[in-house]
């Protein structure tokens, strides 16, 4: 039996080996402004593989059991850090210099990444994102929804102070954008035929609670960071948390043209203006 336990063992190791993969990435920090619906210009942070401001961050997607090799550059004026929330401690980086970082994931789920300096200000400001892990190829689309308070926005790119207690956010995006441009983002839009199996990646890099609302059907929990035991529950809307992580299943039964929002109705607007916020279409071909 000892012989057998270990030749299983040795099998396990590895098939592990062989089929992990290192996955080498260069991100960058900059600072610029998002162009919100309205064209207004709202400062922000963000980091993605491009060597150049990008109004949305990086979504890394890897496969289980492999290791992200990351090197995060800092190309702002401010000392920035990078951490992947339950999962390790953060490593700084210095203006103008970066740091190296490596780290592996055994786990199917969604992990948020942010800056932890100075919290929340660098991670409200646009120093958020999602690391994707998967074990299968499927039919998959990923939200980073985040809201702000415009205002705050120009305060704390100054380097001012803010009362986080009164925290009234006027923009709601997803992936950056909001409604319509929503739609034009093809891994935002969810889009197939009746009786695929559609998987959305949620992370809520925000300060403010969403409750994602899916019209025409409903999504069964395949993971939430926050809690873990409404995992096979089937609902219509669901509350993400901040900074938690959601994944839902959709299998359509009809075609159709629905809205997705925030069942928070001002959520759903960009500066009180209805329906160019956190609001876009799902559209189900036969």
């Amino acid at each position: 039996m000892r012989k057998l336990a270990f030749i299983i063992a040795t099998i396990f190791f590895v098939q592990t080996t062989l089929f992990s993969k290192n996955i080498p990435l260069k991100l960058y920090v900059y600072s610029g402004n998002l162009i919100a619906v309205n064209d207004s210009l709202i400062p922000i942070l963000s980091i993605h593989t491009v060597d150049a401001f990008s109004q949305e961050n990086i979504k890394i997607l890897v496969d289980v059991n492999d290791t992200l090799s990351l090197w995060v550059v800092n190309k702002d004026n401010f000392p920035h850090d990078f951490r992947i929330k339950g999962m390790m401690g953060n490593i700084s980086i210095n203006p103008n210099d970066s740091s190296f970082i490596q780290w592996s994931f055994p786990k199917v789920g969604v992990y948020t990444y942010f800056d932890s300096l100075d919290y929340p200000k660098n991670t409200y400001l646009g120093l958020s994102g999602m690391i994707v892990v998967k074990d299968k190829i499927e039919k998959s689309f990923y939200w980073n929804i985040k809201e702000f308070d415009s205002k705050w926005n120009e305060q704390l790119i100054k380097g001012q102070s803010v009362n986080w207690t009164n925290y009234s956010p006027n923009y709601f995006t997803i992936n950056g954008r909001s409604n319509p441009k929503i739609d034009l983002d093809p891994k935002a839009r969810i889009t197939g035929e009746v009786g695929d199996t559609l998987i959305l990646y949620i992370t809520n890099t925000g300060q403010s609670i969403h409750s994602l609302h899916l019209h025409g059907y409903h999504a069964t929990i395949l993971f939430s960071s926050k809690s873990p035991m409404h995992q096979g529950r089937e609902k219509d809307t669901h509350p993400v948390f901040p900074m938690e992580s959601i994944v839902l299943q959709i299998v359509p039964d009809k075609p159709g043209i629905y809205p997705v929002h925030d069942h928070n109705l001002v959520a759903a607007s960009a500066n009180n203006f209805y329906p160019n916020g956190m609001f876009t279409t799902m559209k189900i071909t036969e």
